[in-house]
């Protein structure tokens, strides 16, 4: 976002992966349903959404670990945290229809202005701005997800994540291996997403499905407005 990284002196060079991540279940006894049902049913379920919560762990072949919760209603409204491990770093993002707020700390101010950040105390500030002055390198999410399909899945060993039963549905595509957890008992959720490929690995895990968003501005005493520094 140009007119934000003015405002605080950083150009926000943002990491998030935009993986297309999909979902596989079924609401009858998984043996007797495809793994292509249990998909479909699944991209079926998580496309009805109203709201969900994605937590997500990035791995790089470097060894850095990149982290987020995204709480979103899929369409315009969302919060995101992000946390690097290499260098520290956090990033904070409110996005309510065509606002953003964002907020950096201290340590991801140094990490990508170079300035030395040391002052005593947080950094509270929050930078308003339009949806439209941010860039695809800024690092800022769009509150959409794709829950799209690809490859041919195929049927793994039952599984268990956050205390609800799962099947495994692998996809091998090239190099990299997509393992689907779908759940088994209730409606048929994507529970989590594993990939491992050369480059990264990566666990999103998907959960808070249509519970309450209560997204809210942050207050104006802790905003800076760019309209106001134009």
């Amino acid at each position: 976002m140009r007119t934000f990284s003015n405002a605080v002196t950083v150009m926000v060079a943002g990491l998030l992966l935009g993986s297309a991540l999909t979902g596989c279940a079924g609401d009858g006894p998984e043996a007797e349903r495809s793994a292509d049902q249990m998909l479909d049913e699944a991209y079926d379920t998580m496309n009805d959404l109203e709201s969900v919560t994605i937590r997500s762990s990035v791995r790089t072949a470097g060894g850095g670990v990149r982290s987020s919760r995204l709480t979103t209603d899929l369409v315009g409204r969302c919060t995101n945290k992000v946390t690097w491990s290499e260098g520290g770093g956090t990033l904070e993002q409110i996005r309510i229809g065509a606002t953003d707020y964002v907020r950096p700390d201290r340590a991801y101010l140094k990490k990508w202005s170079g300035r030395d950040t040391s002052a005593n105390g947080t950094q509270k500030r929050w930078v308003k701005a339009p949806i439209s002055d941010a860039k695809p390198e800024d690092g800022l999410v769009d509150c959409t997800w794709p829950f799209s399909a690809f490859g041919t899945p195929v049927k793994g060993k039952p599984a268990e994540v956050a205390g609800r039963r799962a099947m495994r549905l692998e996809v091998t595509e090239a190099k990299a291996t997509y393992t689907f957890y779908v759940a088994t008992e209730g409606k048929p959720y994507l529970l989590q997403v594993v990939y491992k490929g050369d480059d990264f690995r990566s666990t999103t895990t998907f959960g808070a499905f249509d519970e309450p968003l209560g997204i809210q501005a942050p207050p104006a005493k802790d905003t800076l407005d760019t309209a106001d520094i134009r």
